[in-house]
């Protein structure tokens, strides 16, 4: 037996760390952590231990399959399953308009390169305003305020971690996430050397968390009020004269006075007890982080999937602008992608900004927000007749029956739609419902280029990893796929000429890039780029593209010393590009052209925030708070769509109800006996944890759970089901500027299961 040695970078979470994969007779034989790499170092989390056993699941589908009529799947061919999607959505198009079909997009989808380039192509030929994603559940309250105050969606500033002197976390867990919206490897190494530095590190979170347990300090704080904790913070600084953006931002901050108008409303003895904090902690933990020599603020799910989700993610960057630590080393800096980005241009001048609101959704009249709806209407646009209902919906790696707010709606909703799609490789809670599900090549089956989340690294750099097995002959690549899809849609057929069409993509792309006057290509001939580009195909065409036309590429110059796929593909363990650098105001692509510290309808939204804090108030005085709910995360864990893989899943049960020991005994609930927790809109049972790691009236379950639905074909998960913790999530209740699902924070009642219902 010959082992065989490869590296490549894991595709699982955003820390995209580097994997040493052995091989013996085709199979993987030892997964490790690449110590070369140059940005993990070595570092590996349970979840990149696992690609073997995702590989090989025997539940991994690996043939389309069909729904009988008797509600079975049958295994059928790829061109069986086509005709059947050929034969029946074009027809609902046709008879009810393009709106009649939706589309959702999973979180799996962003660590896809194949994915992100012909998903995007996919959704345009279907034309249909139904588009809903994972991001309206998690972190568009983030890029929303950020496109606000920076001028697009993508200008995201991530905490320069590995050189910052204090570090304040609110509402985030990187330990177990490794990173949201922050590509950071080995995290609690990164979080060790600022302490070793002689740093702090603070974490505020309603749970001690395990990025808690490794911090200097953890404060608790009551959920759904981080955006009063800010602001209070905010107060302090701007009432003892501590605010001061700094010289590097001069004439770059408009809406300051703005700002320091609206923090008068919130000193920190008016929030402390909606909080749960202490004034005087408040104050102290905002003069810290004005005194400190660097420091950056980072928020993440626990701010973001709040009532206020979108205010929080603002005052975060107030405070990171306000104490001079915005876009400067060991402050919040902005990355530059390799690939290149809406903001990567190095011209600085105004831009367009981020509009929302350029359509609504039919029934509750929401807004779109970056061209999507919030998955919280996709139920009640399929189960609401009338003219533009939704009637077929194609999902793309994702299980929203998991996911979204008030799962059983959601479900019941897609048992009326006339025809569905499913591209997954699981027939799961979700793909269930779907008339024809479509599998896709295993994570080592296809290549790999994290685009999406390089764009949020701590530092710099670029690795891609090619094909560690050949996909089954018979079948296609995702990409293949989706265009196939795309021929459907557009009246070419099942049978397109998928080489054709993607060869009209990847035209259209370079064209982009040659009219973009800040490219590097900028007036270049689009067949001489083409030509430069071949022979290759499909996605690697467009890294390529993306990678050579990029601030680090060789612009297409024979010669040149720049970046591109063929130099990635002769550095397995990575392209280090060096530290986050300054980038005002070249970043900068609001309408003034400054970074706009007072957006007009965040501004407007404080108004909500003070009755919000009035409530607060009053109900305490009343002694009426009800407990609240907020979710959790595991290391192991990655949503829902990992739980079939018996490594990640072994050990004790993870899918209880944490509580503290004051509410337990309150309640008379006792420790490995069942709970009832009920809301408006659900009810779950699942079995009770007493702890100290969550704070007094909060109660905490995780989230990915409840896979003992019928028809689910996961032998691991549906062993070690767990409760859907979504059951109790109102789709009614949304965060207002972002649409986003509020799912932290909810208030529910809690009861022993063995009282009877009613009594």
């Amino acid at each position: 037996m010959t082992d065989s040695v490869s590296v490549r970078t894991c595709p699982l979470c955003e820390a995209s760390c580097g994997l040493e994969v052995t091989v013996a007779d085709g199979r993987v034989t030892k997964i490790r952590g690449d110590v070369d790499d140059v940005f993990s170092k070595g570092f590996i989390c349970p979840k990149g231990g696992s690609l073997a056993a995702l590989h090989e699941d025997p539940d991994r589908l690996r043939a389309p399959l069909l729904k009988q009529a008797d509600g079975s799947f049958a295994t059928v061919t790829w061109d069986e399953a086509f005709a059947e999607i050929e034969r029946r959505l074009p027809p609902i198009q046709a008879a009810h308009g393009r709106d009649s079909v939706a589309a959702y997009l999973g979180n799996p989808g962003a660590h896809n390169l194949s994915a992100l380039v012909f998903g995007r192509v996919l959704l345009k030929a279907l034309g249909t305003k139904n588009v809903t994603s994972a991001s309206t559940v998690d972190q568009y309250p983030k890029q929303l305020a950020s496109g606000w105050m920076f001028g697009t969606p993508l200008s995201v500033p991530i905490p320069d971690v590995d050189r910052t002197d204090h570090l304040l976390i609110l509402g985030a867990n990187p330990l177990a996430s490794n990173g949201s919206l922050m590509t950071a490897p080995d995290i609690r190494g990164r979080l060790r050397a600022i302490r070793e530095r002689g740093g702090k590190v603070v974490v505020v979170d309603p749970r001690r968390t395990r990025t808690a347990e490794a911090a200097d300090e953890h404060v608790f704080i009551r959920p759904g009020t981080d955006a009063l904790l800010l602001f209070a913070m905010v107060h302090v600084l701007v009432t003892e004269e501590l605010a001061d953006p700094g010289e590097h931002l001069d004439g770059l901050v408009t809406g300051l006075e703005t700002v320091r108008a609206l923090a008068l409303g919130f000193p920190p003895e008016a929030v402390a007890d909606a909080c749960g904090i202490p004034a005087e902690t408040i104050r102290r933990m905002a003069r810290e982080l004005a005194e400190a020599p660097t420091a950056a603020v980072y928020g993440r799910m626990g701010t973001t999937t709040t009532a206020f989700g979108t205010t929080a993610s603002w005052l975060v960057d107030v405070l990171n602008v306000l104490t001079g630590n915005l876009d400067r080393p060991g402050g919040a800096m902005f990355t530059t992608p390799a690939s290149g980005s809406p903001n990567t241009s190095g011209e600085p001048g105004r831009g367009r900004g981020v509009r929302t609101g350029r359509f609504s959704s039919r029934v509750r009249g929401l807004d779109e927000v970056f061209g999507e709806l919030p998955v919280a209407v996709l139920a009640e646009e399929i189960d609401t007749p009338g003219e533009g209902q939704v009637r077929a919906l194609i999902t793309l790696a994702g299980n929203p029956v998991v996911s979204t707010p008030n799962s059983e709606r959601l479900a019941a909703a897609f048992d009326e739609l006339e025809f569905m799609v499913s591209i997954d490789i699981y027939l799961n809670e979700t793909t269930r419902h779907a008339d024809v599900i479509l599998p896709v090549p295993s994570p080592l089956e296809r290549p790999h280029y994290d685009l999406a989340l390089y764009a949020f690294a701590v530092r710099n750099v670029a690795n891609f990893s090619g094909t560690l097995f050949e996909k089954p002959a018979d079948m296609p690549h995702e990409w293949e796929t989706l265009l196939r899809l795309v021929g459907i849609v557009t009246g070419q057929g099942a049978g397109v000429d998928v080489a054709a069409l993607d060869t009209f993509v990847a035209t259209e792309a370079v064209r982009r890039e040659s009219n973009t006057t800040s490219s590097s290509i900028a007036g270049r001939d689009v067949d001489e780029i083409l030509a430069a580009l071949a022979p290759r195909v499909g996605p690697e065409r467009i890294l390529d593209l993306l990678l050579r036309a990029g601030p680090f590429g060789d612009g297409f110059v024979a010669g040149a010393d720049g970046l591109s796929l063929a130099g990635l593909e002769a550095a397995p363990h990575g392209v280090d590009l060096g530290p986050l650098q300054p980038r005002m105001p070249a970043v900068l692509r609001t309408p003034s052209g400054q970074i706009e510290l007072a957006p007009e309808p965040l501004v407007r939204d404080v108004d909500r925030l003070h009755e919000m804090l009035d409530a607060w108030t009053a109900a305490s005085g009343a002694g009426e708070r009800p407990m609240r709910l907020i979710g959790r995360r595991d290391l192991r864990s990655n949503n829902s769509w990992m739980h079939n893989i018996q490594p990640l899943v072994k050990g004790k049960p993870r899918c209880t109800v944490w509580v503290h020991p004051d509410d337990a005994a309150r309640l008379q609930l006792v420790d490995g006996e069942d709970a009832r927790v009920s809301a408006r809109v659900g009810v779950i049972e699942i079995p009770v944890q007493v702890t100290e790691d969550v704070m007094p009236g909060v109660i905490s379950i995780p989230h990915g759970w409840g896979h003992d639905l019928p028809g689910v074909r996961m032998q691991v998960a549906s062993a070690h089901a767990g409760v859907n913790s979504n059951i109790l999530a109102d789709d009614q209740e949304l965060e207002p500027l972002s649409g986003t699902a509020i799912l932290n924070g909810i208030a529910v009642e809690l009861e022993p299961a063995r009282v009877p219902v009613g009594a």
